[in-house]
């Protein structure tokens, strides 16, 4: 550039500078996109890997392990880039970059990213600045299983959880009381996904784990490090990667399998037995509790308590990294309650408003 200014002539023509392959580049954002397709998340980054491991790969990032993402300042993370020699070969690469992408401590988009670049009509180019609200007009909602899929994440589960209880039952030395040896040929689970309980028989064989839902059987197979953050199986014949964001002695575990995170529950035969007998959670009356959907400050709060507000008037107003979002009423009712005012700081979940 200084070279130019200076009047000096370029040392390269255009047509030294041919056009070579594709490449594809995902923003990274620390935002929730299944609200309102992306509101700001913040929070520290508890664990930051980028996918830099995987060919044609570049990641344009100002951020570590240990950063953190605030309020006051754009939640962009990273600019994902990856290569190809054609458009298909891109996309493929960034879904495999996605895949290994590990960002813990902060919700994220990954998700609403990698479903937008397997879509057929971002594929085909069919896209414009309406993309969002035409392709899902009622929101995102993740991934949408097929049966196939949904088969794999049971069987990822069972496995994940044998491979966490075979782990807890060995020992190092000889201990003085001698222990039940678990039988590992013999397991019979029930895991529950959604609204729906499955029965699964399941045995595991060295790295192997052979699992049968419904009358099917799939084979897992994998190196089971559970310490680390990514993990590489094969189902039957398919290759999956997937992350274990967490899991508890209660058989729960959150699992990011293509791109969208599952929690699953799994139990041993006598825990499912048992498990009716627990009270069900009451669920919170939603319609007259308004909270913060993200975090940021209070800027604009336009009722009291004593007043009526109508459904769908707007109560307050929260800003975070330069967007404001208007909070409405969801019901007619006389206000009891306000416990926010202008200029507060407000985390995501935060009770500002209570109806009577």
């Amino acid at each position: 550039m200084i070279r130019v200014a200076k009047g000096y002539t370029l040392r390269h023509k255009q047509a030294d500078i041919p056009i070579s392959g594709w490449a594809v580049e995902c923003r990274v954002y620390a935002e929730d996109p299944y609200k309102s397709f992306g509101l700001p998340s913040v929070g520290r980054l508890s664990q930051y890997e980028e996918p830099l491991h995987v060919p044609n790969v570049r990641v344009d990032s100002g951020i570590q392990q240990g950063s953190e993402i605030s309020i006051y300042y754009d939640p962009m993370i990273s600019k994902l880039i990856t290569y190809g020699s054609n458009r298909n070969e891109a996309l493929q690469r960034m879904e495999e970059a996605l895949d290994n992408y590990v960002i813990r401590g902060v919700t994220h988009n990954i998700a609403l990213l990698r479903e937008v670049i397997k879509h057929p009509r971002f594929i085909q180019g069919d896209i414009s600045t309406k993309f969002l609200p035409e392709v899902y007009t009622e929101g995102f909602k993740g991934h949408r299983l097929e049966d196939s899929e949904k088969m794999e994440l049971l069987v990822i589960a069972t496995s994940l959880y044998m491979a966490e209880q075979l782990r807890s039952q060995r020992f190092l030395g000889a201990p003085r009381i001698s222990l039940a040896q678990p039988d590992a040929k013999n397991w019979k689970l029930y895991v529950q996904l959604g609204d729906s309980t499955h029965s699964i028989v399941a045995s595991c064989q060295g790295s192997t784990y052979l699992v049968e839902v419904n009358g099917r059987k799939c084979c897992v197979t994998g190196e089971w490090n559970l310490a680390s953050a990514v993990l590489s199986l094969q189902v039957d014949d398919v290759h999956r990667t997937v992350q274990c964001l967490s899991r508890d002695a209660g058989g729960n575990l959150s699992i990011q399998f293509l791109g969208t995170v599952y929690k699953l529950r799994v139990l041993s035969e006598r825990a499912e037995e048992l498990s009716k007998y627990m009270p069900e959670k009451v669920t919170e009356d939603t319609t007259s509790i308004i909270r913060s959907p993200m975090p940021g400050a209070v800027v604009a709060v336009s009722i009291k308590p004593g007043d009526m507000v109508a459904e769908g008037q707007e109560i307050c107003v929260i800003e975070a990294m330069k967007m404001q979002n208007s909070l409405v009423a969801s019901k007619t009712g006389k206000v009891k309650a306000v416990y926010c005012k202008i200029g507060d700081t407000v985390g995501e979940g935060d009770e500002l408003v209570e109806l009577e």
